[in-house]
């Protein structure tokens, strides 16, 4: 889940979460390449257990990338994904379990999400290339020459979805890669390695997460936590001395937990931006949103008598205080976001006519940006200078959120009802929050924070034993029509059919609401909500067309687990094999470093000392793999349990790095700040010598993947049969996330 502006908004306010990585790179030797030996000591001088992937942060800009060329096919694509693991790998080195998990079917709350992006994307694509067309026409039409255009093969980024081809081959392609690894890497030996592709539901930050909680749950689990999507590291340890020191209070009429108050301040962030709930309007990080929620929190709480949630479970009337609170500030958090607009009109204007500004690209136009009808005839912005937009027209803006009256304006022009329409305001805030696999917000818009009123009975409980949908299914329901190639012929045939029981959920054009916003891209694309019941009636009709290998794609499948043949699973692994036994078998923890769940054998499983074909022709076969994959099922547990929020008893806290607030009272002499994770790290002292030649030579790694070093044929892998030589730092609880630059 990204939130925009969290990033910048958390690492600008707790600067000292932040370290950049070391990285060992690669050698050359007479045109060889050695890579690096990843069972050597980590660089960055701690040593990690446990390396969580999210992959789609990783397919995304290997299949795509702004920065680069893009892959020719989808072969390289598979080699560019497997070169950004190395080298993530290289960096973090876990010594216990590596987690990759990719998104599966998600939710039908986080479906509508993606249903609008896949929806742009499709449009815009569409919009480039009419606007193209016309312009080499009117080149053309005056007389000028333009080379013939090239026919290029447009990848289509919305085969990024499970149930799709490109995912099935993605799954087969990793299952290769981890074989290889395993057979090939030292520093891959000891690791427990679970794969969690596309056929598995639920998104790949959802997976990890419950995998940590189930095992936690079994409290025999030593879990350091570290998420990476770029190359530096976000502490966590460090952000929880931000906000201990934020969240403290005193004199209050409960005891204070400061566990509990993260929990707290987890939740209140919700509120500002995810995947699943418009944010509340007068809510914007950009505007110190989180902020403003902590202050309100800190001062609401003494009337609270307690905490917001509590395991996971809200209480609603605490959490009415907080929002009735915001709600008497909305009113001047719109006059003032206004005020700050057209204070900093005149200095882009400004900036607009400076000689630089001539070069910039004008990315989306306001002529774009206007709400687009189905009977519109807008196009995508082309290229422009900037000092073009001066006669361009504001954005037209009915609401107007600075002006008294517009809890009116806003409803009757989002939703078309009256503002004094307490029953549908109402059932707006109602469906404001809920957790199932079926449900989901039935709105584009959210209520207004001073709306929360009377909740603590108006939620209902999760409906159980809900079901997500199938990945065909999924397909159809967040798909626009241009990407019907990558379902069935008469699957596609649905949303292009002019007789299809559902052609009004594949709209060719729709309109997108600025909302307030300045470019297309942040505005609210009004799309129709898919009706469950009328999709899966239709698709009921065309189910008996599917092939094997379609029918295949659209089960959902399960997270498998890979060891090396020198791990002390493996032979317990090779045993249930032979036996054939297809009764689902507890993992010994003690032979996993504590991991617990359930076994299944695969039906089509990697086996040691057999041949690995390569799913990639210019990638090498594994002629005898040192490896073994297992399906794997987490801990199970009875229904009502309670994963509760506490840290494990044992848990070793890492040591503070943040500077006391008492330090210059006491006398423990000038302070030293902690540079990277090792507080015994010997210090280096340069001179103004040595600081001249790190000015010249210095720099920021690329977070692109290393050119073309994987399937290099003079690439040799280090061969060893003793295990790793590192060495462990006494870190048994260093939770932090690696966060994108």
């Amino acid at each position: 889940m990204g939130v925009p502006a969290f990033f910048r908004w958390l690492s600008r306010k707790y600067p000292s979460i932040i370290v950049h990585c070391v990285e060992e790179k690669s050698k050359e030797c007479n045109g060889v390449r050695i890579p690096v030996d990843t069972s050597k000591p980590n660089p960055n001088e701690v040593e990690f257990d446990n390396l969580y992937l999210d992959m789609n942060g990783i397919i995304h800009p290997c299949t795509h990338p702004e920065d680069k060329p893009a892959p020719k096919n989808e072969d390289e694509m598979m080699v560019a994904i497997f070169e950004y693991i190395d080298r993530l790998f290289n960096i973090i080195r876990p010594r216990r379990v590596l987690y990759m998990a990719i998104d599966g079917v998600a939710p039908r709350a986080k479906m509508n999400q993606q249903r609008s992006r896949r929806f742009r994307a499709s449009k815009e694509g569409m919009e480039l290339t009419e606007e193209k067309h016309r312009m080499r026409e009117e080149v053309l039409q005056r007389g000028g020459y333009l080379p013939p255009e090239e026919i290029k093969e447009r990848f289509d980024s919305n085969c990024i979805t499970p149930g799709t081809e490109f995912m099935d081959n993605l799954a087969k392609c990793l299952r290769y890669y981890i074989a290889d690894r395993l057979t090939n890497d030292p520093g891959w030996r000891t690791l427990s390695v679970f794969l969690s592709d596309a056929s598995v539901p639920g998104e790949g930050e959802h997976k990890i997460m419950d995998f940590i909680r189930r095992q936690r749950g079994r409290l025999k689990f030593v879990i350091c936590l570290h998420f990476t999507s770029e190359f530096i590291f976000i502490r966590l340890c460090v952000l929880r001395e931000y906000l201990q020191r934020e969240l403290t209070m005193a004199s209050l009429p409960f005891p204070f937990n400061f566990e509990r108050s993260v929990d707290d301040w987890v939740f209140m962030c919700f509120f500002v931006g995810n995947d699943f709930l418009p944010h509340l309007p007068s809510l914007e990080i950009r505007e110190g949103a989180i902020d403003r929620l902590v202050s309100i929190y800190k001062d609401v709480v003494h009337r609270t008598g307690g905490y917001l949630t509590e395991n996971g479970f809200v209480n609603l009337e605490r959490v009415e205080l907080i929002m009735q609170a915001v709600g008497v500030a909305e009113d001047n958090i719109f006059k003032k976001r206004k005020e700050d607009e057209v204070r900093r009109r005149p200095a882009a204007a400004a900036q607009g006519n400076s000689p630089r500004s001539h070069f910039t690209v004008a990315g989306s136009r306001y002529q774009q940006n206007k709400v687009r009808c189905s009977d519109g005839v807008d196009r995508l912005g082309v290229k422009r200078k900037a000092e073009d937009s001066d006669s361009e027209p504001e954005p037209e803006d009915n609401v107007r959120l600075w002006e008294e009256g517009w809890k009116q304006r806003y409803y009757k022009t989002k939703f078309d009802v009256d503002e004094t329409d307490d029953d549908f305001r109402k059932k707006v805030v109602k469906s404001y929050g809920c957790a199932s696999w079926k449900w989901y917000f039935p709105f584009h818009y959210a209520p207004f924070a001073s709306d929360f009123k009377d909740i603590k009975d108006m939620f209902m409980e999760f409906e159980k034993g809900t079901k997500p949908f199938s990945p065909l299914e999924q397909l159809m329901g967040v798909f626009p029509a241009a990407s019907g190639n990558f379902l069935p012929p008469t699957w596609r045939a649905l949303m292009t059919d002019p007789d299809s029981s559902i052609i009004d959920f594949y709209p060719d054009d729709f309109a997108i609401d600025l909302n307030g916003k300045k470019y297309a891209w942040q505005g609210v694309a009004l799309l129709p909500f898919v009706d469950e019941r009328r999709l899966r009636a239709s698709l009921e009709k065309v189910y008996p067309d599917l092939t094997s290998e379609e029918v295949r794609r659209n089960s959902l499948g399960s997270d498998v687990v890979f060891v090396s043949k020198s791990h002390p699973l493996c032979d317990f692994i090779q045993e249930l094999y032979r036996s054939e036994s297809h009764e689902g078998t507890q993992i010994p923890p003690e032979l996993c470093h504590g991991t617990q769940g359930i076994l299944y054998l695969d039906q089509e499983p990697i086996l040691p000392d057999e041949p690995v074909e390569s799913p990639v022709p210019m990638l090498r076969d594994i002629p005898s793999s040192r490896a073994v994959g297992i399906k794997f099922k987490d801990p199970q547990y009875e229904e009502g349990h309670v994963f509760k929020a506490v840290i494990l008893p044992g848990a070793k806290i890492p040591s503070k790095v943040l500077k006391p607030g008492d330090w210059e009272k006491s006398s423990s002499g000038p302070w030293r700040p902690q540079l990277g994770f090792n507080p015994n790290r010997h210090q280096v002292h340069l001179d103004q010598s040595a600081f001249r030649a790190l000015g010249h030579g210095g720099g920021q790694y690329s977070s692109a993947p290393p050119p073309s070093s994987y399937h290099q044929g003079n690439y040799r892998p280090p061969l060893r049969d003793h295990p790793p030589p590192f060495q462990r730092e006494s870190h048994t609880l260093h939770p932090f996330w690696w966060f994108s630059a």
